[in-house]
């Protein structure tokens, strides 16, 4: 089998993999409107009332998060003329053409004045319910960062910077995630607060190791846990205590004080009202790249679901299981997840054009074996690729052209690496974001 094959087939595995979290196929496949009744019957079966008539309540539908366009787009195909108004924010791009419910953008990981005015107007859209009506509120990965309304005290500018210290430390999403929902009007239950009394229905597409509801997309409609001592716990650990903008610290102090009141906790009257679907997670599509390699003649072995941790030591010991499986037949190892990459250096890329870069180390020199590792959200990091291809002799080709593959790692440069050698992966905008798939092929 040449690498040529090998190629193929992993894009075909991954791509496998992406159809099986595609949410606008799986909720027209899998709902059904009787009368004035929403059913899902998937993996979970749920059923909803919905308001008679558009005299008797509104049915809103709301959202936020890079894949948010997909479920409108779904949602207009089954309901309609139903649907009273609508909005959702998506990252720049990541729009579809609909009818009904308007589109915002934003930005993504950063946020950004597309975002914050977005925000605002879907905020705007829910004054006024009653318990009449009723919301589907669309949520997926990178609503984080699109759903973005600053706290009292806070400007866009402060959240800005405190996200950009976060997500370059290394820190966890769960960890960046908790600093985000109190440092906003909307995330961490707060939206709650502007939907109640209305009824709602969440559905998520999950980006989240363990699809944890509370740090999707921040939980904005979601009971959140975490606390302001916490978050002051995060910033210490890292070392950003004394690196934060003032306000924020000065909100964080409040808030740790009792000046300022926690985010919305679990047992509140508030979220009696809501509920939570989630349509599809990384486990899905994990599922789909193994069933795909046996059909292509591979034995799969799943490396990890839910990975986790630091790039390099996942992708060193990734590519090294997947050399001592080289010898023994045609065989695809898979993992999922979401590992924490610590940026260092001013170069371009994504954890997965890193993970890449760093398993072709292992690999070199082997003629058998293939690695691919891509967000299946079709951007990793702050690029217009999904991640990268290596294979036994990636490096050797870039000696050959005189490119240091030391030099772009210690600049956090995969991207510009990559693309010099034309080893990218580019989707597009994949209508999904179930994190990152890595494919290991060996021969």
């Amino acid at each position: 089998m040449s690498e040529l094959d090998l190629h193929r087939d992993a894009e075909a595995i991954f791509r496998a993999g992406l159809s099986a979290a595609d949410p606008h196929r799986l909720l027209l496949s899998n709902s059904l409107v009787e009368g004035h009744r929403w059913s899902y019957r998937g993996e979970q079966v749920v059923s909803w009332d919905l308001p008679a008539s558009r005299a008797a309540g509104r049915l809103l539908v709301l959202g936020a998060g890079k894949a948010a366009a997909s479920l409108a787009l779904a949602l207009e195909e089954s309901l309609g003329d139903r649907i009273t108004a609508g909005r959702i924010v998506v990252k720049h791009g990541h729009g579809l053409p609909l009818k009904r419910i308007v589109i915002e953008e934003g930005g993504h990981p950063l946020p950004d004045d597309g975002g914050l005015a977005g925000t605002a107007r879907l905020v705007a859209d829910l004054q006024d319910t009653r318990p009449e009506d009723r919301v589907f509120f669309l949520l997926t990965g990178g609503a984080s960062a699109l759903l973005v309304a600053p706290a009292p005290g806070l400007t866009l500018e402060d959240k800005i910077a405190t996200t950009r210290l976060l997500l370059g430390c290394g820190a966890t999403i769960q960890e960046v995630n908790a600093l985000r929902k109190h440092l906003s009007a909307v995330k961490g239950g707060r939206l709650a607060e502007h939907i109640h009394p209305a009824q709602a229905m969440t559905l998520i597409v999950s980006d989240v190791v363990g699809d944890d509801l509370a740090s999707i997309g921040s939980g904005p409609t979601v009971p959140d846990p975490s606390t302001f001592a916490e978050c002051w716990e995060i910033l210490d650990r890292y070392n950003l205590s004394d690196r934060i903008p003032d306000a924020v610290r000065q909100r964080l102090t409040a808030g740790m004080e009792g000046r300022v009141p926690e985010t919305p906790k679990p047992g509140l009257p508030l979220f009696q009202g809501l509920r939570w679907l989630i349509l599809a997670s990384n486990r899905h599509s994990l599922d789909a790249a193994g069933e795909a390699s046996s059909r292509l003649g591979y034995r799969p072995e799943i490396f990890g679901y839910d990975l986790v941790g630091d790039t390099h030591v996942q992708a060193r010991a990734f590519a090294s299981r997947l050399v001592e499986l080289s010898g023994r037949g045609p065989t695809a190892l898979l993992a999922g997840g979401e590992t924490t990459l610590r940026v260092k250096g001013k170069g371009r890329g994504g954890r997965n054009q890193e993970f890449a870069l760093v398993a072709a180390r292992e690999i070199e020199g082997r003629k058998d074996v293939l690695i691919l590792s891509a967000g299946t959200d079709g951007t990793d990091g702050p690029t217009d690729a999904a991640g990268a291809f290596v294979d036994g002799a990636t490096l050797a080709r870039a000696r050959s052209l005189g490119l240091d593959p030391e030099a772009f790692l210690r600049d956090n440069d995969a991207y510009t690496f990559f693309d010099k050698l034309g080893d990218l992966l580019r989707t597009g905008p994949t209508g999904t974001n179930v994190m990152d798939l890595m494919v290991g092929l060996t021969a």
